[in-house]
């Protein structure tokens, strides 16, 4: 499944692309020619592969890409990668100490107010029982689970959910879909349900309502933050 996938355009092995340009190409020179500090959101020629490789026909996948480059697509879940989507401003400082304390992350993008976190296949079916465990979202049954302070709902995407993915080039600045860590090698690390579990019972716990009843969150910084990928897996 792919919003790219048009069985009549499977390229053949060895063949030329049939239209648009060549999408490797194209990111390896943007590669090139980026600073250190903004490669971190753009994908490469291996990281457009593995994404690919999530669709039952990626060679007929990168065929639309080398078309649509700047264009938003879907990918299924649960064989390459699960995903976690939790608020933007949440998944930020779960993005936060993933870096800073812990392991790193795998691709992250962001859609519609939501913060995607690529995950291992598998996560979505074990991380919400590891939530219930830890009485995730729990509270005095007075309080709306929606008040401030109170720990958000983590949705998850695995086998038989599909996810919305952000352009290979471009579209950072259109208000789309867009990369805060794109996909940069074939085989990427991706966290499981362990270290993710342990990212938000960290910032739900620093995040919890003070005895004024306020929130300790600050504003949002309207900055982007740029992460060491010096340091992935």
């Amino acid at each position: 499944m792919s919003a790219w996938l048009n069985d009549e355009t499977t390229l053949g092995t060895g063949a030329a692309p049939r239209h648009g340009v060549d999408i490797f190409t194209l990111l390896r020179d943007r590669a090139d020619s980026r600073a250190a500090e903004d490669r971190a959101a753009r994908v490469t020629a291996s990281g457009a592969a593995w994404l690919a490789g999530a669709s039952p026909s990626p060679r007929s996948t990168l065929s639309q890409w080398e078309a649509r480059p700047g264009s938003p697509g879907v990918l299924p879940c649960g064989s390459s990668f699960d995903v976690v989507n939790v608020p933007a401003l949440f998944g930020r400082r779960m993005l936060e100490r993933l870096w800073a304390e812990g392991p790193g992350s795998g691709p992250v993008a962001t859609h519609r107010g939501r913060m995607l976190l690529f995950a291992a296949p598998g996560t979505a079916q074990r991380l919400p029982s590891l939530l219930a465990w830890e009485e995730w979202g729990a509270g005095p049954a007075d309080r709306p689970r929606t008040a401030r302070g109170c720990p958000p709902p983590v949705l998850c995407h695995g086998a038989g959910d599909a996810v919305t993915v952000p352009p290979l080039t471009g579209g950072a600045g259109s208000g789309g879909p867009r990369w805060v860590v794109a996909p940069d090698t074939r085989d990427p690390w991706l966290p499981g349900p362990d270290v993710l579990l342990w990212a938000c019972v960290r910032v739900g716990r620093s995040a919890a309502p003070s005895v004024t009843g306020n929130s300790i969150f600050p504003p949002a910084d309207p900055g982007a933050n740029v992460y060491d990928v010096s340091r992935r897996r």
